[in-house]
């Protein structure tokens, strides 16, 4: 597994105003902006793409629709079974956009809230 690539500002600035009218919460993962409801994520930016989290049946058809949509594989032979990254070439087209986000916090939403790890304390 090689470095990641740093995202860009303008895609994280993007995605913050793409994301404005959802009751989500911002945290950073891995230093990429990324977008959570009920302590699950919905969305996030990594590396050039926006990557979403989709329902079974919503992931087959969008990656039917859209041949550049693609298994999150952040990892390189390790995918994420339920989020595909959308790419800056269709991420930039506004209705799409908000038409996939809306698919994504629909059924992040949905789920049961994730409910945070506790910190391990230090030993002394």
């Amino acid at each position: 597994m090689g470095k990641w690539k740093k995202p860009s500002e303008a895609m994280g600035e993007y995605l913050a105003e793409a994301v404005q009218d959802f009751e989500c919460q911002p945290r950073k993962m891995f230093g990429c902006p990324c977008y959570f409801v009920n302590n699950n994520m919905f969305c996030g930016v990594h590396e050039d793409s926006i990557i979403l989290r989709l329902s079974p049946a919503d992931l087959e058809q969008v990656k039917g629709e859209y041949d550049e949509v693609a298994q999150f594989d952040p990892m390189g032979g390790r995918p994420m079974r339920e989020y595909v990254t959308i790419p800056d070439t269709l991420a930039s087209d506004e209705p799409v956009l908000a038409s996939l986000l809306g698919r994504s916090y629909g059924f992040t939403s949905a789920l049961p809230p994730k409910v945070p790890r506790k910190k391990k304390k230090k030993k002394s």
